[in-house]
């Protein structure tokens, strides 16, 4: 297929290579001014599967649609090469082009510089991939692999915008680039401040890494992320204690028990989803506690159990599905337990919006804070990092400063006076 008048990229699939089961492999020929290279696209099928015609894996099946996406992707990638070198250079061959694809094209430059180079789309994916590597150790979640191929898309969206090429070279980022992105998403794109802030978090660490490597300095190092915090509902214990008197229906009994599980060991959606019984253990106090890893950091959250989830755990121990399941509770899906929770709301006359995370922030103030459970005990249990972290969960509210003050009050004050230190001359105390 041609792109331009002297380059052309094909798929074809290569019979000479075939596999012991039958299988031959595709590759792609990129051919430009006449020299020509080949890349393999690390996908096998069987020779009848192949529509020579169309450069086209036959079929409706998952696997014959999933090949057909990434020859799509594979020559949307190739093309960008090639316009993008044609960019920086004079000459471009059909080998360049390849090895600007691999990652490997290495171009003479300053003594001082790194020699070799790369675009910002291909640090990006570097990056990807690196994140991908520790999420198949456990390291990472899958929703991060998500997140960040959002971001890899809205810098794309602005490259085309700024710069009417959707990959550039990193060389040519100067320090007012974060503020133009800023600019572009909240203007142009209208995404909200935060979510703004994330995505350029991310192009941050992108360059912080390729500094040493492709680059001399992050130019925009000295940007601040900065977020505006948002309002973070809580439910008050005279709510909790109408969800948990409410006479419900066996359906809706279950989104009840999931969700003051929650609001009583702080766990996130995720975690409560994949607990077993194998993840409570007995603790030094000869208690029940939640003993896990956080599926989000991978940090410890240990937990002591209180008596509500304790019986929760306790109603499910011989439930058929949860046996069937090896979880510890009967958790839906994440998009029927959001659904169930709005009806939940309802059924119990809560104006608030019942969320996975109101159940979190709930346990994070309502119940540990207010009660006068330290933020340092509250931020392990919640399995933060920071307190500062812990400080954006769990709001100071009006009941935790009343009952703050009137600690304080009964401390230094008796009878509407301030109480009377001991003086080393007793004739000498006098009432302030």
């Amino acid at each position: 297929m041609k792109v331009s008048e002297n380059l052309s990229i094909t798929f074809l699939v290569e019979k000479p290579e075939m596999s012991k089961d039958g299988r031959v492999p595709i590759i792609v020929r990129v051919t430009l001014n006449g020299q020509r290279t080949e890349i393999s696209l690390g996908a096998r099928i069987f020779p009848e599967q192949w529509d020579k015609i169309s450069s086209w894996v036959k079929g409706k099946s998952p696997d014959a649609m999933l090949l057909n996406s990434q020859i799509t992707q594979t020559k949307a990638k190739l093309e960008k090469h090639f316009f993008l070198l044609t960019t920086q250079h004079e000459f471009v061959s059909a080998d360049m082009i390849r090895r600007s694809y691999k990652g490997k094209l290495v171009m003479p430059g300053n003594p001082d510089e790194p020699d070799e180079k790369k675009t910002f789309m291909q640090a990006v994916e570097f990056e990807i991939t690196r994140l991908k590597e520790k999420q198949e150790k456990g390291l990472r979640a899958k929703s991060t692999i998500t997140k960040w191929e959002s971001t890899r898309t809205k810098l794309e969206a602005f490259f085309l915008h700024k710069y009417k090429k959707a990959d550039i070279p990193m060389e040519i980022i100067r320090p007012n680039f974060a503020e133009d992105m800023l600019h572009y998403f909240m203007v142009e794109q209208d995404i909200d401040h935060n979510t703004a802030m994330k995505y350029i978090r991310n192009t941050k660490q992108v360059l912080t890494t390729a500094t040493g490597r492709w680059i001399k300095s992050n130019p925009i190092r000295d940007f601040r992320c900065s977020y505006k915090q948002p309002e973070r509902d809580v439910l008050t214990i005279q709510e909790i204690w109408k969800i948990y008197k409410k006479s419900l229906i066996k359906r809706m009994d279950q989104v009840r028990d999931v969700f003051l599980f929650s609001c009583f060991t702080g766990l996130a959606y995720k975690e409560v989803y994949n607990l077993t019984l194998n993840d409570i253990v007995i603790g030094n106090d000869g208690g029940r506690w939640i003993k896990i890893n956080r599926v989000k950091t991978g940090n410890p959250e240990d937990v002591p159990l209180l008596p509500i989830p304790e019986a929760i755990i306790e109603k499910y121990r011989d439930d058929k599905r949860c046996l069937h399941s090896n979880r510890l509770l009967p958790v839906n899906s994440n998009v029927k337990y959001n659904a169930y929770l709005k009806e939940l709301a309802d059924l119990c006359g809560i104006s608030k919006k019942l969320t996975t995370h109101i159940a979190r922030h709930t346990f994070a103030t309502t119940v540990t804070l207010e009660n006068d459970v330290p933020i340092e005990t509250v931020s392990k249990m919640l399995g933060h990092r920071s307190i500062r972290t812990t400080q954006i969960y769990a709001r100071i509210t009006k009941k935790k400063i009343s009952n703050d003050m009137k600690a304080l009050r009964k401390k230094l004050f008796f009878g509407g006076k301030l109480r009377l230190e001991e003086q080393e001359d007793d004739s000498h105390k006098v009432a302030i």
